[in-house]
């Protein structure tokens, strides 16, 4: 067992205001770090941009030796570096596992940008550009942490700092080096910063993920397409078809309709950060559009503990190059997320039979589940995750939520496999505002300083095991 913080010792006091103190004299240093990763375009998805990956993990390699940790970088399976930083723990004290990734998304939109993407701008009490706050804030966060902790004496813990660079395009990269190398990655509590609270100022830990699957969907009529004017009304139109099948997956309240999946689940940790006006403003929801679920549904219950299924992509015969014939062909593509507690891959495999079993006209129909990626609940009762939730809320001053996201990280499942008697902490410093994947991605400077000084005080209170 460890031995963790004591309320009633003043030290601990002191230390934590000499850490707070010196995490807000970063400010300047973090802004200017962070403003030099930001502008470093590392496009996950882009190959063109494989050099500046490089140079990406360049510099954290840098900032990570400047910190004195051993430092290596690591071309994974997927040719995207890893960059992993180790300082061994002292006095046989646990050793925590800080993630965080370096890639970032493509611009997708770049005239919906108010100001250059890759210059860091500040406006209105927040940072402005891609990667602020999905992930490369959480970089920067992990750093200033270890920073003020050497600056105020040190600790006894173990820091592992991995920074990955396939997160964006999947993470099987990092997935397959944890099993490659499982020493770089054997830790007590592993924290994982790529998740987001609901909101600036409140403290959360996100304890579920949902499974995530895809699936392809295909279906043929015709040999060929044939002239509507001829055939049209008697020819079975392949689009018809599947948009048929497409719509019973869901019932009349937009809830998925296949059994077996967990959709009569309900969230049992802290209620859903945001009231529903917030939460329609979040999703962009248009005047009139209703939020899908019952009437009492929660929003927490719909996103974090039942399952859902989202049509990503949908091909047939584009507008533009339409003509009068009766479709032969269309296919779309799945998305599928289901609650811990439900296998992922018997989830999908019930998707495609439902599928099969509804297709009209006997029209031909192919299902391909692609991936199946399990869900994951974190254990809240031990005694490391106790210790980061009681960091989290000092360094908030508010009592920390325990929260669900509806979205899946593989890695955390593969961690958890590999290192089945590690705890888990999952937090970061995007929230709604944040608009991660999106145009004009913003950071709250001080969502970086609060978590900066939750870590350093979790790292100066962990002693011997």
């Amino acid at each position: 067992m460890s031995s963790y913080h004591d309320p009633s010792n003043p030290n601990h006091g002191h230390l934590a205001h000499a850490l707070r103190h010196h995490i807000g004299g970063q400010r300047q240093r973090i802004f200017g770090d962070l403003a030099q990763l930001c502008a470093i375009p590392s496009l996950a998805l882009n190959d063109e941009h494989a050099t500046d990956m490089d140079r990406s993990a360049a510099m954290i390699r840098d900032l990570m030796v400047e910190r004195g940790l051993t430092t290596e970088i690591i071309t994974t399976s997927d040719g995207s570096p890893a960059i992993v930083g180790k300082r061994a723990a002292k006095n046989n004290a646990p050793t925590v596992l800080l993630y965080c990734h370096h890639d970032v998304v493509d611009i997708s939109t770049p005239d919906e940008w108010e100001t250059d993407p890759f210059i860091l701008t500040e406006r209105e009490c927040r940072w402005y550009a891609r990667g602020s706050a999905d992930c490369k804030g959480n970089v920067l966060m992990h750093l200033a942490a270890i920073r003020a902790v050497d600056a105020t004496g040190g600790c006894d813990a173990g820091i592992i700092l991995v920074c990955e660079g396939s997160e964006e395009r999947g993470g099987q990269g990092l997935r397959d080096l944890v099993d490659a190398r499982p020493e770089l990655f054997d830790a007590d509590l592993i924290c994982i910063a790529d998740t987001a609270s609901g909101q600036a100022g409140l403290p959360t830990l996100t304890t579920s993920l949902r499974g995530g699957g895809q699936l392809t969907v295909t279906v043929n009529t015709l040999e060929a397409p044939v002239h509507s004017g001829q055939f049209g009304g008697a020819a079975p139109d392949a689009v018809a078809a599947l948009v048929r099948v497409l719509a019973t997956l869901h019932d009349d309240d937009g809830q998925v309709a296949v059994d077996g999946l967990g959709q009569h689940r309900n969230w049992e940790g802290s209620p859903y950060p945001a009231e529903d006006e917030e939460a329609r403003e979040a999703a962009g929801l248009l005047d009139g559009v209703d939020m899908l679920g019952a009437r009492n549904d929660e929003m927490a219950d719909l996103v974090w503990a039942r399952p859902a299924v989202t049509i990503t992509g949908f091909s047939s015969t584009p507008v533009e190059e339409a003509i009068n014939a009766v479709p032969a062909t269309a296919s779309a593509q799945l998305n599928l997320r289901v609650p811990p507690g439900v296998d992922t891959a018997a989830a999908a495999e019930k998707v495609a039979e439902h599928l099969r079993a509804n297709i009209s006209w006997g029209a031909h129909i192919d299902v391909e589940i692609t991936s199946a990626n399990p869900a994951f609940a974190a254990d809240t009762s031990g005694p490391l995750f106790g210790v980061l939730s009681d960091c989290i809320a000092e360094a908030y001053e508010h009592e920390t939520e325990l929260i669900g996201t509806g979205g899946s990280i593989p890695l955390t499942v593969k961690l958890a496999e590999k290192f089945p008697d590690a705890e888990f902490g999952l937090y970061g410093v995007a929230e709604s505002a944040s608009a991660i994947h999106s145009s004009n991605e913003s950071v709250d400077p001080e969502e970086i300083a609060r978590l900066a000084l939750a870590e350093a005080l979790l790292l100066t209170r962990l002693h011997f095991r």
